[in-house]
Parts: C-alpha cells; sequence; structure tokens
C-alpha cells in the first residue's frame, strides 16, 4: 500500500467529512459512556451535524495547511495545522484517518508531514490536543509515539 500526501482540495472535503465521522464515531460512543446519556445530550445533541460542520470549516479555512493521505485515488486520512506566526507555535487542528485504513501508518504519516511543514514554516512548537477519555487511547498512543509530551487537564460537567 502507497500512501500519498498532498493539498487539500475542494473536491476532497466531503471525502474528509465522511471518513473523520466514521473515525470520530468511537470518541462520541465514549463521551456518552463517561458523560452519561444527560450531559453527553446536552453537549452534543447532534455530533454528526456539528462535527460535519467543524471539519467542513477546517478544510474550508485552512484549505492551503490541510493535507489528505490518499491510497490510489481515495482521501484515507487527513491533517490540519495552524501556524501562528506572531508566537511561532503551531497546532494540528484536526487529524482522522478512515477506520477501515487505521494502524498502517497513515496518522504517524500525516503527523509527521505535519511537524515538518510546521518546522519549515517556522515554528519553533507544535501542539495537539485530545480527550482523556478510552475513545481517545488510539489518538494518545499516536502522538506519543511521535514524540509529543503530554500535559494532562480535566474539564468537569454538572447538568443542571
Amino acid at each position: 500500500m502507497t500512501i500519498e500526501i498532498r493539498v487539500l482540495t475542494h473536491a476532497d472535503i466531503d471525502a474528509v467529512v465522511g471518513l473523520s465521522l466514521r473515525a470520530w464515531a468511537p470518541v462520541f460512543a465514549s463521551f456518552e459512556t463517561v458523560l452519561g446519556e444527560d450531559i453527553y445530550r446536552r453537549i452534543y445533541p447532534d455530533w454528526l451535524s456539528s462535527q460535519a460542520r467543524d471539519v467542513t470549516k477546517v478544510c474550508t479555512e485552512h484549505g492551503p495547511t490541510t493535507w489528505v493521505a490518499t491510497v490510489g485515488d481515495e482521501p484515507v486520512g487527513f491533517v490540519a495545522l495552524v501556524v501562528n506566526d506572531a508566537d511561532r507555535s503551531s497546532e494540528i487542528e484536526m487529524l482522522a484517518v478512515d477506520p477501515v485504513h487505521q494502524r498502517k501508518g497513515i496518522a504517524d504519516a500525516l503527523i509527521s508531514y505535519a511537524v515538518e511543514q510546521a518546522r519549515a514554516a517556522g515554528a519553533q512548537l507544535v501542539a495537539i490536543g485530545t480527550g482523556g477519555d478510552p475513545g481517545h487511547a488510539p489518538a494518545r498512543r499516536a502522538y506519543e509515539k511521535a514524540g509529543f509530551t503530554a500535559l494532562p487537564q480535566v474539564r468537569y460537567y454538572r447538568a443542571l
């Protein structure tokens, strides 16, 4: 399997949204388990629609620094990078790999590519955020494997 990474095009957005929603379904299921149905429904009444909107927005607003991993002509993953020239930092804003293509090195390739692009843009720091819930365990492993250092944070919720 040959993985190619290229700049996202407008024609890729629907495929990227679709693979993202498939990739993140276990994450949102984990959120519901951790938070309980009541709080989960208040925060994510329709996660599919809100995530589709968020991915589309990131792809549109950060198109030049959003890359797609393809196998053949098929988008199988993506990464979006935001570079802050003012403080010479950057952040991997979003990253997803289609579940049927996970555990094949695609996330590693996308992370490495984004880090190199950040370095080339003059950034001295790359950050990435993820959850501490069980659904994000694969993401945490990938980021730690890529050399990122975690700063544990906790966010609490209470239904009113």
